[in-house]
């Protein structure tokens, strides 16, 4: 009888440490799933609006996403006429704020007016329809190169706002 309360008592004993170790394990915050090659379209009323493509997708319990290996949004006004696009080496979305984060080599293009931006970090809020960065940026349009800290445009980059503009040079085609 002695015997067996001993051996009970160091079963419960090991159990605990063994509990004690498991609990003391750091928590798996790595991706949850990954994906290569996604494609992502958001809608309105069955008209394509945005087009997100990239080779891998990462996400993660908390609902970010992480697309280490680059992304490109094209967006598409009313008529399915993509009007503007947005490229980057790496992106984020961060769920509790309901934004996504391009950075390194950020270029944003307005096809009509053929007006590129170039910056190294643009957050983009879906919800609101606009990008916006406090980084150095650079817009080169037709005849103009504009550069400053600091931007506010509308996502397809039609009208757009340098916040701490530094200089305009005008350049002459021949």
């Amino acid at each position: 009888m002695k015997t067996f309360i001993f051996l009970s008592l160091i079963a419960i004993l090991s159990c605990t440490q063994e509990n004690k170790e498991l609990i003391n394990q750091p928590m798996y915050e790595g991706p949850s799933v990954e994906m290569d090659s996604v494609e992502t379209l958001y809608s309105d009323s069955a008209i394509v609006k945005i087009r997100i493509n990239a080779p891998k997708q990462l996400n993660f319990e908390n609902g970010n996403e992480e697309y280490p290996l680059g992304v490109r949004l094209k967006f598409y006004d009313e008529t399915g006429k993509e009007i503007s696009n947005l490229r980057a080496d790496k992106a984020y979305y961060i769920a509790e704020e309901k934004h996504y984060k391009a950075v390194g080599n950020v270029v944003v293009r307005n096809l009509e007016t053929q007006d590129r931006l170039n910056t190294e970090e643009l957050y983009w809020n879906p919800n609101e329809e606009r990008v916006y960065t406090d980084k150095f940026v650079t817009i080169r349009s037709l005849d103009e190169v504009h550069k400053g800290e600091g931007l506010e445009a509308t996502q397809d980059f039609e009208n757009y706002q340098i916040l701490k503009p530094t200089g305009t040079i005008t350049i002459d085609e021949p």
